[in-house]
């Protein structure tokens, strides 16, 4: 049952990351989107990192964005899936983080930032192969 449970937490941590990105570039109906748009997401990103100059933030939103894409991909495929889930965990937990100083904790709870940290940090523990490019490399 390892193999499943590790296979659901690379899904699971996956399609958390693709659906924000998605969020961001407009793909999801207005009726359920947190940002709807690039420049909302870019907003967003200023007001939890209000220490961050504000000539960088467009481009702490855009590794945000690329890191949650590769980092999302390396999970499905099952590649170097330790390494990935483990920078996954760091990141949410950055988000987090970042959530609960600029904006208060509520906001990193409600959107379960902290448990999605958690179960990247406990995927990064399994190293029994399933259904991963990492077992064909070996």
């Amino acid at each position: 049952m390892t193999g499943y449970l590790k296979l659901f937490l690379r899904l699971a941590v996956a399609a958390g990351f693709l659906s924000a990105v998605a969020d961001r570039f407009g793909y999801w109906p207005a009726s359920v989107t947190v940002w709807g748009s690039w420049q909302k997401f870019v907003e967003y990103t200023g007001i939890i990192n209000p220490w961050l100059p504000s000539g960088m933030v467009p481009a702490a939103a855009a590794v945000a964005t690329v890191a949650e894409i590769i980092l999302a991909l390396m999970l499905i495929a099952g590649y170097k899936t330790e390494n990935a889930a483990r920078l996954s965990g760091f990141l949410m937990l950055t988000f987090g983080l970042a959530m609960t100083f600029s904006t208060g904790l509520k906001g990193a709870l409600d959107y379960s930032v902290f448990s999605a940290a958690g179960a990247a940090f406990g995927l990064s523990l399994i190293k029994e192969k399933f259904l991963e490019i990492d077992s064909l490399l070996k």
